[in-house]
């Protein structure tokens, strides 16, 4: 606790977190390096028992941080492969840097416009610096899953529901340069977030879906009119072009009798235009 307190205190006032933890390593005192050299030597005399002790493997994905005497032993981690460390001064703590994926459950949110909606996501992330998600953190891996629980509330809080519904790559891009700037001092590397589902009141569901189809039925409206105004048009110009041919209206009854005629009906009751009857009149 000293250790990151000191940390915490030099880091606000400039100074690299690298520098911070080479200034604590390597300072065993006196004292300190008078147990280490009693260690060795006990560990040399009883080598064939105590190699069993002295000798750790870390797979290719772990990193090991190596305490002696409460100390961090070096500023870089150990391994991958094979090393040694005394077993009665030294203390050795895994870390795995394989990305970890969680989901973040699902969390009641209020919106900006007044919308309570149930909101979760995924979070993707992995240890960045073995020595501080170690030091400076109890456990990195639980505090990064309570902040990206806070932090989604915090963000979706201050969306309103459309921009929630539409602009979940914002939402997800915003979300995640928070928890990597806040998880940065504890070696935490937040590699992508993403907004899973979106849950609404029941209520709303049906108000949303009641506005849509009012919506869809006023475009239908809208379409038929603008069908009927066009066929109309189309109507005044045929009535046009005929009114200049008298012939051509009786071309079109012929058209007409000859569509119904193709259907095969026993009776064919087909009105006789006036035009034709005038001939025979004036004839008379």
């Amino acid at each position: 606790m000293e250790m990151e307190d000191q940390i915490e205190s030099q880091k606000s006032r400039g100074v690299s977190k690298e520098n911070l933890i080479s200034e604590h390593t390597g300072s065993l005192g006196c004292c300190g390096w008078f147990i280490v050299i009693i260690s060795a030597i006990f560990t040399g005399l009883l080598c064939p028992f105590t190699i069993w002790f002295c000798v750790k493997i870390v797979q290719e994905y772990e990193r090991a941080v190596i305490f002696r005497l409460g100390r961090v032993l070096d500023r870089k981690a150990k391994g991958p492969g094979i090393f040694g460390i005394l077993p009665c001064t030294d203390n050795m703590v895994k870390v795995d840097l394989r990305t970890v994926s969680f989901d973040i459950p699902p969390q009641e949110i209020l919106t900006k416009d007044s919308v309570t909606v149930s909101v979760d996501g995924v979070v993707y992330f992995r240890v960045s610096d073995p020595i501080a998600s170690v030091v400076n953190v109890s456990n990195a891996d639980f505090a990064t899953r309570l902040l990206a629980q806070t932090t989604l509330r915090n963000v979706l809080g201050t969306k309103n529901l459309s921009e929630l519904l539409s602009d979940r790559e914002g939402i997800a891009h915003s979300m995640q340069s928070n928890l990597d700037e806040a998880t940065d001092h504890w070696g935490i590397k937040v590699e992508r977030v993403e907004i899973k589902d979106v849950k609404l009141p029941h209520q709303l569901q049906r108000a949303m879906a009641a506005e849509a189809e009012a919506s869809r039925e006023a475009r239908a409206k809208v379409i038929a009119a603008e069908g009927e105004m066009n066929a109309s048009r189309a109507l005044k110009e045929a009535s046009l072009v005929i009114a200049e041919s008298p012939s051509a209206l009786q071309l079109r009854y012929l058209q007409t009798l000859n569509t119904i005629a193709a259907e095969k009906n026993s009776t064919i009751i087909f009105p006789l235009p006036m035009d034709i009857i005038s001939h025979f009149m004036r004839d008379k």
